[in-house]
């Protein structure tokens, strides 16, 4: 199958540091050329994968030093080309949001969408319903509850290669890891504060956005000075292994209906069991009582942790292994490929 993957070009392809949806592009490009089939992947030029590459763009949007830079320009002219390439595939799978509707609503039959944030937004709804006839993919059933008449075709949940995390039986770290964005949804301040209930230490590898520079000096900066706290910053892949290998479990206490938390199973890959709340995806990635345990307030995860210490690293490697890597991902998006092409086919034939 000759297969267009479209992805955003404000990271590179995975990024180099914080970033969830080019992650995902990446891995799932590379795990569907793994499976023999033909792949171009339409991405900055600073992007790393075993596809055929189209580079948009000579660098990723966010790393980019210009102090003056246009994405929806960018955006655009990668999407231009693709339409004037368009009859070299069999399926054209955007990962760009809703960006590319008006300009392929003729051939929306041989595309795949899916919709990486929540839905739960002003506008979208109308937006949505302009163009209907676009095949969607969610990546978790909580992510359709706001718009759950639109036309999914499936729920992928996200993978990750399986070589890519070490499993860490044994870790060595004797911390608690917060591992994302500093932002008011992600709830950094309920790490802490568990954290500091627990007494044990916390180590916190997070990237500050600029928009949420004014919460993080006004709000969590103040908890750094904590004994025990530390802010690491934004980190890498290669670094995420030890990162997340050697802590005693993860945190994830957000605060927003995430449509999926890929460090969720960065961690499980690690063998290290997640300490989540129930919000957006969290039931559906957290296996309560193998892979980590679901929390509705602090008192509630301190009271949590002796048992989710005590948790099977080696038996939350096998649960990932099993449900969340790239190679079952990607055959689960070839079944949706065929699929569609095959009721094109057939819509084609009856007319």
């Amino acid at each position: 199958m000759r297969i267009a993957q479209i992805a955003p070009l404000y990271e590179a392809v995975p990024p180099l540091l914080y970033g969830g949806t080019e992650r995902v592009v990446a891995h799932l490009t590379d795990a569907l050329v793994d499976e023999g089939h033909e792949v171009t992947l339409f991405a900055s030029a600073d992007t790393r994968t075993r596809a055929e590459l189209v580079a948009m763009r000579d660098q990723a949007i966010r790393l980019d030093p210009a102090p003056l830079k246009s994405d929806l320009a960018a955006h655009l002219s990668m999407l231009h080309e693709v339409r004037r390439r368009a009859d070299e595939f069999d399926v054209l799978h955007f990962h760009v949001d809703l960006l590319h509707y008006p300009f392929f609503e003729r051939c929306a039959e041989k595309t795949v969408t899916t919709l990486h944030g929540r839905l739960d937004l002003k506008d979208l709804a109308g937006a949505h319903g302009r163009w209907p006839r676009f095949p969607l993919v969610s990546i978790s059933d909580s992510q359709r509850h706001s718009m759950e008449d639109l036309n999914w075709v499936e729920t992928i949940h996200h993978g990750i290669p399986a070589s890519l995390y070490d499993c860490s039986p044994a870790p060595q770290g004797g911390y608690l890891a917060f591992l994302g964005r500093i932002s008011p949804e992600k709830r950094v301040d309920r790490a802490i504060a568990i954290a500091r209930a627990a007494g044990l230490p916390l180590r916190i590898a997070a990237k500050v956005d600029a928009v949420d520079q004014a919460y993080f000096h006004a709000q969590i900066e103040p908890l750094l000075d904590s004994p025990g706290i530390e802010f690491v910053g934004e980190i890498s892949d290669t670094a995420k292994n030890r990162f997340l290998g050697d802590a005693l479990a993860l945190l994830f206490p957000i605060d927003w209906p995430e449509p999926f938390g890929l460090v969720m199973i960065e961690a499980m890959a690690c063998g290290t069991p997640v300490l989540a709340w129930n919000c957006g995806s969290v039931p559906e990635v957290i296996d309560p009582g193998l892979s980590g345990f679901i929390v509705a307030s602090e008192q509630e995860a301190v009271a949590s942790l002796p048992a989710l210490l005590a948790l099977d690293r080696r038996a939350i490697r096998k649960v990932f292994e099993r449900r969340f890597t790239s190679t079952v991902m990607a055959r689960t998006y070839i079944e949706v490929y065929w699929r569609l092409l095959r009721e094109a086919a057939q819509h084609r034939r009856t007319g």
